[in-house]
C-alpha cells in the first residue's frame, strides 16, 4: 500500500541522494530501522573492505589482474556490488517520493534516481568491459603452461637472477620474413629488482650456434643461406623459422625464439629462458594508440629508402610512424647511434604512458598490443613478473652495449664478451651507484641512453 509520509520535493532529493551514499538513511528516516542499521553496516564494512584491499594488498592486486580466473571474479563481484547499489537506491527512492499528487516532483525524484543508477551502473559496465579486454590479451599473449599458478612457491626455482630476452623486430615490405634488428637481454635480480641490459647489435658476425642440429650445420658459426645473405645475428631467427631441421620437434613461431634465445644466452653465458617480441610496424601502432610520444632528437634524422622524410632536430611530439623511423632509420647514420635510439625511444614510451593514459585508450592499445607483440612467458608466471616490475622500477637500470670499439662486429671476442657480462653481474653493489660500465660507455657514446636522450 502506497502510504503518504509527508516528505516535500527537497526532503525526497536530499534522503535520495543520502540513501546513495549512505546505503539505509532513508530507511531510518521511515522507521525501518532494523533495515537501515543492516545496510549501513553492509555498506561500511563493504567500503572498509575495498579500502583495506586496495591500501594493504595493491602490488598483490596488480599480480591477480594478469591471471584470467581472477578477473572474471573481480568482474562478477564488482556486477554484483553495483546491482545491490542501485537495487539500495531505487528502494529507497520508493520510501521517500513525493505523493503521487506532486507530479512535477515525482518526475524530478525519478529523474534523480535514473541518474544515481546510472552513475554507479556506468563506471561498473566500463570496468568489466576493462577486464574483459585485459583477460582476452592475456590468453591472446600468453600460453598456459601449467595448471596451478606459483603466487605460494618460488617461481624462479631458487635462482638469484633471471634474465628476458628482448627481441624489436622489423618486418619491412618488400623483405621477406622478420629480421631481430632489436636485441637485448634484461638480466634482473629477483630478491632486489637490480636490473642489467646487455645490447647486441644486429650485425655481430661468425655467431656461435648452439649444440646440436644447429651447431652442426654452422661449425664455426653462422654464415647465413649462401653468398646472398651476410650471415648477421639479426638473421637466425628467421632462418630457424625457414629450416625446421635446425631445431627439431619444435614447431613454426617457436623455432625461431627457441634458438635465438639459445643462441643469445650463448654469446653472454647465461640462461635466457623467456623472450618477448615486438614488431615495430605494430609498436607504431601503440604509440599512435596513447597520442604520440615526445622525444629530443638532438640531430636531423632523414628517413626512407629515397630520403623522402625528415625528423627536425628539437623536442617534439612524434606519431607512431614518425617514431618508427626515429627508431629505425640508419640513414646518414649507423646501427650504433640507431640502437641508442631505441633505447631513448622505449624510454620515453615507458615514463609517458601513464595509467589515466593508458585507460583512455585502454582497447585501442589492448588491439596494438596483440598484433605487436609475442612471448613464451607463461601465464602462470605473470604475477611473480608484475611483483618483480615493482622491485625495477625503484632501481637504476644499467646498461651495456657490446659494439665497437669494445666489440668488433666482424670478429667478436666472445670470450671477452661472457667475462664483461660476468663481472657486470658479480660486480660488487657499492660500486654500482651510477658510473657502473663508464670505462666501456661514455656519456658521448652514442648507444648510451642518456647521450642519446639529452
Amino acid at each position: 500500500m502506497d502510504r503518504q509520509r509527508g516528505f516535500g520535493l527537497g526532503a525526497s532529493i536530499a534522503l535520495t541522494l543520502a540513501s546513495a551514499v549512505l546505503w539505509g538513511v532513508a530507511h531510518l528516516a521511515t522507521e525501518r530501522r532494523r533495515a537501515g542499521i543492516a545496510l549501513m553496516a553492509a555498506h561500511v564494512l563493504t567500503l572498509a573492505a575495498i579500502l583495506v584491499v586496495f591500501t594493504g594488498f595493491s602490488t598483490r592486486l596488480l599480480s591477480l589482474a594478469v591471471q584470467p580466473r581472477w578477473l572474471i571474479g573481480l568482474t562478477a563481484g564488482l556486477v554484483v556490488l553495483a546491482l545491490a547499489w542501485t537495487f539500495v537506491i531505487v528502494w529507497s527512492f520508493v520510501l521517500v517520493r513525493p505523493p503521487r499528487a506532486d507530479l512535477v516532483g515525482r518526475v524530478l525524484t525519478t529523474s534523480l534516481t535514473i541518474a544515481l543508477c546510472a552513475l554507479v551502473l556506468g563506471p561498473t559496465v566500463y570496468a568489466a568491459r576493462l577486464a574483459y579486454v585485459s583477460r582476452d590479451v592475456v590468453n591472446t599473449l600468453f600460453p598456459v603452461a601449467g595448471s596451478s599458478p606459483v603466487i605460494s612457491q618460488d617461481p624462479w626455482n631458487g635462482a638469484q637472477r633471471v634474465n628476458f630476452l628482448l627481441l624489436g623486430a622489423d618486418s619491412a615490405p618488400g623483405r621477406p620474413g622478420v629480421r631481430t634488428d632489436s636485441m637485448t637481454v634484461a638480466s634482473v635480480d629477483v630478491r632486489t629488482g637490480a636490473t642489467t641490459l646487455f645490447g647486441l647489435p644486429r650485425n655481430l658476425q661468425r655467431v656461435p650456434l648452439p649444440k646440436g642440429p644447429a651447431r652442426d650445420r654452422f661449425p664455426f658459426g653462422f654464415t647465413g643461406s649462401g653468398p646472398d645473405t651476410p650471415g648477421l645475428l639479426n638473421e637466425i631467427y628467421q632462418y630457424a623459422e625457414d629450416h625446421p631441421d635446425m631445431v627439431p620437434g619444435v614447431g613454426r613461431g617457436r623455432r625461431g625464439p627457441a634458438l635465438i634465445k639459445e643462441t643469445v644466452g650463448g654469446i653472454l653465458g647465461l640462461q635466457v629462458p623467456y623472450y618477448a617480441m615486438v614488431d615495430m610496424k605494430g609498436f607504431a601502432e601503440m604509440i599512435d594508440a596513447i597520442g604520440g610520444v615526445e622525444v629530443t632528437v638532438k640531430e636531423p634524422i632523414v628517413y626512407g629508402r629515397y630520403r623522402e622524410g625528415l625528423l627536425p632536430a628539437g623536442t617534439r611530439r612524434l606519431t607512431g610512424q614518425q617514431a618508427l623511423w626515429f627508431g629505425r632509420s640508419r640513414t646518414d647514420s649507423d646501427d650504433y647511434v640507431r640502437m641508442g635510439r631505441q633505447k631513448c625511444l622505449l624510454n620515453a614510451v615507458a615514463k609517458q604512458a601513464d595509467p589515466l593514459t593508458v585507460l583512455n585508450s585502454f582497447e585501442r592499445l589492448a588491439a596494438a598490443t596483440k598484433r605487436a607483440i609475442s612471448t613464451d612467458l607463461p601465464q602462470d608466471l605473470l604475477p611473480a613478473v608484475v611483483e618483480l616490475s615493482q622491485k625495477v622500477k625503484d632501481k637504476k637500470i644499467h646498461s651495456l652495449s657490446f659494439v665497437p670499439p669494445l666489440i668488433s662486429t666482424v670478429y667478436p671476442d666472445w670470450s671477452l664478451i661472457r667475462r664483461k657480462v660476468s663481472d657486470a653481474l658479480d660486480e660488487p653493489r657499492s660500486t654500482r651507484s651510477g658510473q657502473v660500465f663508464a670505462h666501456e660507455q661514455s656519456p658521448d657514446d652514442p648507444v648510451s641512453l642518456d647521450a642519446a636522450c639529452r
